[in-house]
C-alpha cells in the first residue's frame, strides 16, 4: 500500500514539478544560447561573459536559506508561487537590457528572485516520499536539467534564426519569451500544490494517514539519531562536507551548461543557431538515460557514496579530454555525451544523502546551505573558461581546467566518514 500511495503522489505532483524546474532552469541558463548573437551586439567579451553567467549565483546564493526557511514556514504553495512570480517578470525585462552593466544587474536580481526554488523543490519533497523512495524520485524530478535543454537548445536556435520585430534582436526575444511561462506557472502553483499530505485532496484518508504516519517516524528517527537544529545544521561537518562536494561537482556542470553553445558554434563557422541547438541536444539525451539508470541503482541497492562518485570520475575524464581539442565534431559531441552522462547521473544520489540526517527545520537550512554553497560553482566554472578563453589555450583549456574540480569533488565524495 505504500508503494501505491508513492506511485499516486509521484503521478500527481512530479508532472507539474517537472515543467516548474524545466522553466526555472531554461531561464538559467539561456544566457547561454543569447551570447550567440548578443555578445558581438553588445561587445561582451569571453572573460565578461563568464562573470554575466556567474553573478546569477551571487545573488542566488545570498538569499537561499532564508528563502528556504520562510517556505518551511509559511508553506511550499504561497513561496513556491511567489518565487516563480518574481523570477519570470526579472527574466523578461533581461531582453530589454541595452549594456552589460544592464545584464550584470538583471542576472543579479533573477538570482536573488530564483533563490530558495531549487532547495525548496528538495524539501518540499521529503515531505512527501520516504528515504527509500527519493534517490528515484528526485532523479525523476531532476531529468528537467536535461529535458530542458533538450527541449530548449533547438528552440531557442530556432529563436535566435527566426523571431525578429519591433525593431529588436532576436537574442532580446529569447529572453523575453522564455521568461513568460514563469509568471503563468507561478499562477498555477498556487492553485495547484498542496502544502503537505494532510492537504492533499487525491489521497483517501487512510493514505493521508499512513503516509503521515510512515514520514513522521523516520522524521523522528533522524531526530533521535541525529538532534540537528536549523542553526546547528549550518556548523554541522558532515553539511559542510556535502557543501565543498557540491560546489566542486557544480563547478563542472554549470561550466557545460553556458559554455557549451559556443563551443559547439565554434566547430564550423557553416553552424546555423538551429544546428548548434540540435547538437547540442544530443549530450543532453545521454545524459537522461544515464541519470535514470543511475539513480534507479542507487534506490535498488540503498547505495549512495559510490554511485555519485563513479560517474563523476567518468565525467572529469571526458572533461579532460575535451580539453585536448577534439578534431572533429562527432568525437567532440561523444566526449561532451560522456561529460554529461557523468554529471547527470551523481545528481539523484548525492541529493538523497542530506535527508539521511536532516529533518524539519535543519533540512531546509541544511540543504539549502549546501545548494547556495554548491552553486557559487556557477560563478567559478564559467569565469574561469571564459578567463582561459582568452589565453593561447582556448575554451577547450578551460574545460580543462574545471576537469580539477570534477576529479576533486569525487575524491571527497569517497572521503572515510567518521
Amino acid at each position: 500500500m505504500e508503494k501505491e500511495i508513492a506511485r499516486k503522489v509521484r503521478r500527481r505532483l512530479l508532472p507539474f514539478l517537472f515543467l516548474l524546474y524545466i522553466v526555472a532552469f531554461l531561464d538559467r541558463i539561456n544566457i547561454g544560447f543569447a551570447a550567440l548573437t548578443m555578445n558581438r551586439e553588445l561587445g561582451i567579451t569571453g572573460g565578461q561573459f563568464g562573470l554575466l553567467a556567474g553573478v546569477f549565483f551571487l545573488g542566488y546564493c545570498l538569499f537561499e536559506v532564508p528563502s528556504n526557511l520562510l517556505l518551511h514556514r509559511v508553506g511550499a504553495r504561497v513561496w513556491i508561487a511567489r518565487i516563480l512570480l518574481s523570477w519570470g517578470v526579472v527574466a523578461a525585462l533581461s531582453g530589454f537590457a541595452r549594456s552589460v552593466t544592464h545584464l550584470y544587474a538583471l542576472r543579479f536580481l533573477l538570482g536573488v528572485a530564483e533563490a530558495g526554488f531549487f532547495p525548496g523543490i528538495i524539501l518540499y519533497l521529503t515531505y512527501w516520499f520516504s528515504q527509500r523512495e527519493q534517490a528515484r524520485t528526485l532523479a525523476l524530478f531532476l531529468t528537467g536539467a536535461p529535458v530542458t535543454t533538450i527541449l530548449g537548445a533547438p528552440l531557442s536556435g530556432w529563436i535566435l534564426d527566426h523571431v525578429h520585430g519591433l525593431g529588436m534582436s532576436s537574442w532580446r526575444w529569447l529572453l523575453i519569451l522564455e521568461g513568460l511561462p514563469a509568471i503563468v506557472c507561478g499562477v498555477l502553483a498556487y492553485f495547484l500544490l498542496p502544502n503537505r499530505p494532510e492537504e492533499a485532496r487525491f489521497l483517501s484518508a487512510e493514505e493521508k494517514q499512513l503516509l503521515t504516519e510512515r514520514l513522521r517516524g523516520e522524521e523522528e528517527r533522524k531526530r533521535a539519531q541525529h538532534p540537528v537544529s536549523a542553526l546547528q545544521a549550518l556548523g554541522n561537518g558532515r553539511v559542510w562536507h556535502l557543501a565543498a562536494t557540491y560546489l566542486a561537482l557544480m563547478t563542472g556542470f554549470y561550466s557545460m551548461s553556458f559554455w557549451m553553445p559556443q563551443t559547439v558554434k565554434s566547430l564550423s563557422w557553416r553552424y546555423s543557431n538551429t544546428t548548434v541547438g540540435l547538437l547540442v541536444m544530443i549530450p543532453h539525451l545521454v545524459g537522461l538515460v544515464a541519470m535514470l539508470t543511475v539513480s534507479w541503482s542507487s534506490d535498488r541497492r540503498m547505495e549512495r557514496k559510490l554511485h555519485t562518485a563513479l560517474p563523476v570520475l567518468a565525467g572529469a575524464v571526458g572533461l579532460l579530454l575535451l580539453g585536448s581539442a577534439p578534431s572533429s565534431a562527432i568525437l567532440c559531441v561523444l566526449l561532451l555525451a560522456l561529460v554529461l552522462a557523468g554529471i547527470y547521473s551523481f545528481l539523484g544520489p548525492f541529493w538523497s544523502l542530506p535527508s539521511e540526517f536532516l529533518s524539519g527545520f535543519s533540512a531546509a537550512s541544511g540543504i539549502a546551505f549546501i545548494n547556495s554553497v554548491g552553486n557559487l560553482g556557477g560563478v567559478a566554472g564559467p569565469w574561469a573558461i571564459g578567463a582561459v578563453s582568452q589565453t593561447r589555450y582556448g575554451v577547450y583549456g578551460g574545460y580543462a581546467l574545471v576537469s580539477v574540480a570534477l576529479f576533486a569533488g569525487a575524491a571527497l565524495v569517497l572521503l572515510p566518514r567518521k
